[in-house]
């Protein structure tokens, strides 16, 4: 027969008003805490965590939904949110929507009604269809990566405007004129910002941007090769390429190697992320890198110090951006933008000649 908190009220001689406390994630004393967990050591007690949870209304599940699992982006910050809400109690239930609208509603809809206590998400679709159920019943949500206007909640970004900005700077200081970009979907918010980024650097320095050398890779390996193969087809003058993810980067450098070119003498290549790819292309390649570490820390610190507030606790989770919870302003959507950062390679070659390499006159 289970051991029931009676038992563990008998063993250590505490009140089951203490007890309950305890395993409902309430304050005890520190002397009353290991009399507890050390009785339930022995007694090999086990949570009901389904009745708890229909008691205290909290799961104590996360739910998460992600584009595609695959994706070493994505891998990499669920990996990391993982560790920091299971050291905190909390399961996480991850959902793969494969960069589908329907198959994200229908994720979100499953988690609401496994009744997750918050949800952290790159969305895809329209959010207000996916969240609106989270929003109206005040579970708490946290997007990270991409933002969406039709819903009010909490965001984890990178700067992604500044990350593209800089990328091309590189370029132009390095002689480059005429610059290519590979981009995501038009309709994502990480695609947006980086072609911002990419324009803007190139007005800075008084290049007028043409819409021949942009071209979409839809953030896939296959599109970044294809994106590639286009761009040089299309813009033979073309002396250096940034590309704007990951699997695009991989992709790109596939079809430039299919296709003789030699990097960077004949193009230079700034790529996205993943270092160790990055270290293990010939040449090394010069690369924007993401704080993957830093957003899954921030998305779940965020989301953590939401559900204290719901449950009336007050509990520090470590965060370089705390919530505001001055003047009662601790519901105020927060809006977190992390710096990217630029590991350097030897995928550019610095034009002694601008115009004589793009083939001007």
């Amino acid at each position: 027969m289970s051991a029931t908190i009676k038992d563990i009220a008998k063993r250590t001689g505490l009140g089951l008003a203490t007890i309950s406390s305890y395993l409902n994630g309430g304050n005890v004393r520190e002397k009353n805490r290991v009399k507890i967990e050390e009785a339930i050591k022995e007694l090999n007690f086990e949570v009901n965590e389904v009745a708890r949870g229909l008691k205290t209304n909290r799961t104590k599940m996360i739910g998460i939904i992600i584009p595609e699992m695959n994706n070493t982006f994505f891998a990499e910050i669920i990996t990391e949110a993982e560790d920091i809400l299971r050291s905190h109690g909390y399961a996480t239930m991850i959902c793969d929507c494969r960069s589908d609208a329907k198959r994200e509603k229908e994720a979100a809809d499953f988690l609401f009604h496994r009744r997750v206590d918050g949800l952290i998400i790159m969305p895809t679709g329209p959010a207000r269809i996916s969240l609106e159920r989270f929003v109206e019943s005040g579970r708490p949500i946290v997007m990270i990566d991409r933002k969406r206007d039709e819903i009010s909640c909490d965001c984890v970004l990178v700067d992604n405007d500044g990350a593209a900005r800089d990328a091309v700077e590189r370029l132009i200081h390095a002689g480059h004129r005429k610059i290519g970009m590979i981009e995501g979907p038009e309709d994502v918010y990480t695609t947006k910002e980086r072609r911002r980024g990419y324009k803007t650097a190139l007005e800075n320095a008084g290049i007028i941007p043409e819409e021949r050398l942009i071209v979409k890779g839809n953030y896939t390996i296959a599109g970044g090769a294809a994106a590639m193969r286009k761009l040089r087809n299309d813009n033979p003058d073309m002396t250096a390429v940034f590309v704007s993810n990951y699997e695009m980067t991989v992709g790109a450098m596939m079809e430039i190697n299919d296709l003789g070119i030699s990097v960077p003498e004949e193009l230079s290549v700034i790529g996205f992320d993943n270092i160790d790819f990055a270290k293990a292309a010939v040449p090394r390649l010069s690369i924007v890198t993401q704080p993957t570490k830093e957003i899954a820390r921030e998305a779940a610190a965020v989301l953590l110090q939401r559900l204290d507030e719901r449950s009336g606790k007050t509990l520090s989770v470590p965060s370089a951006h705390p919530l505001d919870s001055s003047s009662g302003n601790s519901h105020n959507v927060k809006i977190i933008k992390l710096k990217t950062k630029f590991m350097e390679g030897r995928s550019i070659k610095k034009l002694e000649d601008p115009a004589a390499e793009s083939g001007e006159k």
